[in-house]
């Protein structure tokens, strides 16, 4: 879809423009009605209030429509940040970040989970 999902996000949406993205999105809310929807947050988008505006709409109109999300945060730039104020570099492997036992305990302090 090239347009955003909430209509509503842009003033200037026509009726026509508006019917269209309902269109396309119908088969998709009737397909997971019910259903949980995981969604990452992550943190590049957590530190862009434009982004974290467009984000918390878009997860009450999936609310809205009768799907249950669930929101998980990433927080990867802040992760990276208290690493290297350790010292410390984070690692990967295609892509999944490595977890050693120092290095989650700057994850769980990130995330508050302490």
């Amino acid at each position: 879809m090239n347009a955003p999902l909430d209509p509503q996000a842009d003033p200037h949406t026509s009726a026509a423009q508006k019917a269209r993205i309902l269109a396309e999105a119908l088969p998709y809310i009737q397909r997971f009605h019910g259903r949980t929807i995981v969604i990452k947050f992550g943190g590049n988008a957590m530190a862009d209030d434009a982004l974290k505006a467009g984000f918390a709409r878009d997860v009450a109109l999936l609310k809205l429509v009768g799907m249950n999300p669930v929101v998980v945060h990433g927080g990867g730039p802040q992760i990276e940040q208290m690493l290297a104020k350790l010292g410390k570099k984070g690692e990967f492997v295609q892509g999944m970040r490595i977890t050693d036992p120092e290095t989650m305990d700057v994850v769980e302090w990130c995330s508050g989970a302490r």
